[in-house]
């Protein structure tokens, strides 16, 4: 894992996180609560691609 993709996981929070503030204080919730849902939704995705090639490196070097 490289500090290239810690930087792009903080990058999309930093990103939801203003974009929350601004949507609360402009009086939508739902939609902060949606937006927020959608960066855990593109976080989980980039981590689940991280966890599947971790599981293909387990799998060629114990040859599964």
């Amino acid at each position: 894992m490289d500090v290239d993709f810690i930087f792009r996981i903080a990058a999309v929070g930093i990103i939801v996180a203003v974009l929350n503030q601004l949507l609360v204080r402009s009086g939508r919730e739902e939609q902060a609560m949606m937006t927020t849902l959608a960066g855990l939704v593109v976080v989980l995705m980039m981590i689940i691609q991280q966890i599947s090639t971790l599981f293909d490196t387990i799998k060629s070097t114990f040859g599964l």
